[in-house]
C-alpha cells in the first residue's frame, strides 16, 4: 500500500512540475475571430527554446507556404515552420531570440514568460519591448 502512495505521490509531483514550463503544446488563435488557427511546440534545443507550428485548424491553410517571408523561410510550408528562435532563460522569463509572424513573413525580437502553468505570454517587437504587440497561447489539451 505505501509503494502505490508513494507512487502517486511521485506521480503528482511530476505531472505538476512538467506543467511548470514553457515547453509543450500550445494553442494560438487568429487575432480577428479570437478562434484557434494553429497549434505550436515549444522546444529545448542546447539549452534554448524554439517553437515550430505542428497543426493548422483551416484545412485550406494546411498546405500553405510562407509566401510574406525573405530568406530562406521565403515559401516554406508554414505547417512544421520554425517561428521563434534562439531564446535563452533569464530569471522567469526567455529572451535574446525572435519570432517571426507567418501572416506578414516579419520577424520581431522576442521573449515569452509563463504567466500561469497553462498560459504562456508571447511579446514581439522592433527595437524596444514596449513598441510591439503581446499575444498569449494557451495549453493544448
Amino acid at each position: 500500500m505505501k509503494k502505490i502512495f508513494l507512487t502517486l505521490v511521485l506521480l503528482t509531483i511530476s505531472i505538476s512540475i512538467s506543467s511548470q514550463t514553457i515547453f509543450g503544446n500550445w494553442t494560438s488563435k487568429n487575432d480577428d475571430t479570437g478562434e484557434i488557427d494553429s497549434i505550436i511546440e515549444v522546444y529545448e534545443k542546447d539549452g534554448k527554446a524554439f517553437a515550430k507550428i505542428i497543426g493548422i485548424k483551416d484545412v485550406e491553410r494546411q498546405t500553405a507556404v510562407c509566401d510574406l517571408c525573405n530568406g530562406e523561410n521565403k515559401n516554406k510550408p508554414i505547417l512544421g515552420l520554425n517561428i521563434l528562435t534562439g531564446l535563452e532563460k533569464d530569471d522567469d522569463e526567455w529572451s535574446g531570440g525572435e519570432i517571426l509572424d507567418p501572416r506578414n513573413g516579419k520577424i520581431y525580437k522576442c521573449y515569452i514568460q509563463l504567466e500561469n502553468p497553462n498560459k504562456l505570454k508571447i511579446r514581439g517587437y522592433i527595437g524596444f519591448s514596449f513598441i510591439g504587440k503581446t499575444a498569449y497561447w494557451e495549453r493544448a489539451k
